[in-house]
């Protein structure tokens, strides 16, 4: 086995290993089919009712996608403990001990947040989708309907690059305060309320999650430039923290 796949493996056993890192991935799964469920049965009763509360713009097919906007928050916590808590612990010291070239320690690190984030993402995002379509009734929609699957892929891409900017924004940090106490308030409403507030709505869209979110909009047609910015916004991300890391006990 090279070094590498060495370190991946290594970093897969922590992740199983540190209860806080694995609960809070496993919390996605809960989170996404309730929040799923509970959004498709409440739209069902809006639309029978004819409620004034219904969206303007719902559809079921983008209803099917709106759970994970929560579960997300899920993820991001775990791209959060998996770096501080090594950096926390100290057991750092001892990663570094067993694999003392740094960048591919932070690779592997990486590679298994990203691994990991997609594993659970992917199949969640469908039986989510699924879940508020039954729970819509003779209102859902089916799973290949126009705009959805490339959508659905989006939304496996969006998750793993959320938790990828949550990991880097950790490394960078060293901590998991800082970065839990900016990135959960981002995500749950900060950016949403910034987009739409004329003064700042043009510059929300260009925020990591809200330029993402176009990426598992089912009609979007920008998709791929809100991936190309959340792109960037990792990038950066894992960069700052990459030289944080280079440089943790400096």
């Amino acid at each position: 086995m090279s070094e590498t796949a060495a370190a991946i493996r290594a970093e897969f056993t922590k992740v199983r290993g540190i209860r806080g890192t694995f609960v809070a991935l496993l919390l996605f799964v809960p989170v996404s089919v309730f929040i799923a469920a509970l959004g498709g049965w409440s739209a069902k009763g809006a639309i029978e009712s004819d409620s004034p509360g219904l969206r303007s713009d719902f559809t079921p097919e983008q209803a099917g996608l709106d759970g994970i906007l929560y579960g997300q928050l899920a993820l991001l916590v775990f791209g959060v403990l998996i770096v501080s808590s090594e950096y926390a612990s100290g057991m750092m010291r001892v990663s570094l001990l067993a694999v003392p070239r740094r960048g591919r320690l932070y690779a592997a690190k990486m590679t298994v947040t990203a691994l990991a984030a997609a594993a659970v993402a992917a199949p969640v995002i469908v039986v989510s989708y699924l879940v508020t379509q039954v729970a819509l009734g003779s209102h859902g929609s089916s799973i290949d309907a126009n705009g959805v699957p490339r959508a659905l892929a989006g939304a496996v891409v969006y998750l793993m690059l959320m938790s990828l900017f949550a990991a880097g924004v950790a490394a960078t940090a060293r901590s998991a305060v800082l970065p839990l106490a900016v990135l959960l308030p981002m995500v749950l409403a900060g950016t949403q309320i910034l987009s739409v507030i004329g003064a700042t709505k043009e510059v929300a869209r260009y925020f990591p999650d809200q330029a993402g979110m176009r990426m598992l909009t089912v009609h979007s047609h920008d998709a791929y430039t809100g991936f190309a910015v959340l792109l960037v916004w990792t990038a950066a991300a894992l960069a700052a923290g990459y030289l944080r890391h280079r440089r943790w006990d400096a």
